[in-house]
């Protein structure tokens, strides 16, 4: 196969993986394509259009630019723009496509440390850490992200008057504002209720209360929306109940944040157990930041209990074991309209709650 061949074949493969992550993209036939991990690394344009909203200004330097989906949609939001990676190949890529765009970003072939020491002070450092370690390995250590961004932290917040930063879902957000007590938001981004980023906007001589905002976002667009301050958290009182008429099921971002409490309260919902963070209500809540269902039964774990159920969406919440042993011990085969969650209610009682989707 000739080199013409593999790069026609590799835009072929590029076109389809970000069809539905990248659908603006995908459709320009003038945007190329770089190897299939750079693809499987790179943001979402949902994901993208969110963080695109977060900041704005005259300058932005985007400190990781990789294929350059992020810098592409900060850009917007500022009149004079810089992308730094050091792969080469990237580089090339990436300054067709923003001239197949139409965007004005100047493309630096650079190392970005060494960039960072040099360049001026601008208002805003976008930066995404790669997260692996020497070994290849996913790390959730801030010290063995490279860049370090323990190493640059001082630098960073010198050089800009906003730092948004991009991490894991796999990063422990209490060990990340230990490092960036400046943060002024931590943003736990979902798409689809699959948890995808953290992002914390940072702001140099910032010392107030650090918000925590959750989001699930559609491809395009957000679906729910959860603000709350950690250490508020932690004073507030929830009430406990058995299951009622309709039980919920937070988003993932939720769930990441850690924003239990915050949600019973806001939405007049009650909490099955401490541990077991599915709520309950008389009435339904419509919109409520997360999966909604009507209870139609609450049973022992037996399978006698639900001898007329062949098939179920099976959950485990606070509940020992996993789905598949309990699933065997159910003879249950998955799928359905019938959704059943295995939890541990205020009593400690252990029971299979039977819901139908709302």
């Amino acid at each position: 196969m000739t080199d013409e061949h593999i790069f026609l074949a590799r835009q072929t493969e590029g076109r389809k993986i970000v069809a539905t992550k990248l659908p603006s993209w995908a459709e320009n036939m003038s945007i190329l394509f770089p190897v299939k991990i750079s693809l499987e690394q790179c943001s979402s344009e949902a994901t993208a259009l969110y963080k695109a909203g977060l900041v704005s200004g005259e300058s932005l330097v985007d400190l990781t630019g990789g294929f350059g989906v992020d810098c592409s949609f900060l850009s917007k939001n500022f009149s004079s723009v810089d992308y730094v990676e050091q792969n080469e190949e990237l580089c090339q890529i990436a300054e067709h496509n923003f001239a197949a765009l139409g965007l004005n970003i100047r493309v630096n072939n650079a190392e970005s440390v060494s960039f960072l020491a040099d360049m001026p002070s601008v208002d805003c450092i976008y930066i995404d850490p790669a997260r692996r370690d020497v070994k290849g390995k996913k790390t959730a250590d801030l010290s063995l992200c490279s860049p370090n961004l323990l190493e640059i932290r001082d630098i960073l917040l010198k050089k800009c008057n906003t730092l948004l930063i991009k991490l894991s879902p796999m990063f422990d957000i209490s060990s990340a504002l230990e490092v960036f007590p400046e943060c002024k938001q931590v943003h736990v981004v979902s798409v689809k209720n699959e948890c995808k980023e953290l992002l914390l906007l940072v702001e140099g001589g910032f010392c107030g209360e650090t918000e925590i905002v959750c989001v699930d976002l559609d491809e395009l667009g957000v679906r729910s929306e959860e603000l709350g301050v950690r250490s508020k958290e932690i004073l507030l009182i929830v009430n406990y109940s058995m299951p009622k008429n309709y039980l919920y099921e937070p988003y993932a971002s939720i769930m990441k944040a850690g924003l239990f409490k915050t949600v019973a309260n806001k939405y007049n919902v009650q909490k099955l157990h401490p541990s077991t963070h599915l709520y309950t209500s008389e009435e339904l809540v419509p919109n409520f930041p997360g999966r909604s269902f009507e209870i139609k039964k609450v049973t022992k774990v037996q399978r006698k209990e639900i001898q007329d159920i062949d098939k179920a969406n099976l959950s485990i919440r606070n509940f020992p074991g996993n789905v598949a042993d309990l699933k065997k011990k159910l003879k249950l085969k998955d799928g359905g309209d019938i959704y059943i969650f295995a939890s541990t209610l205020s009593d400690n009682s252990k029971v299979l709650i039977i819901c139908e989707k709302c």
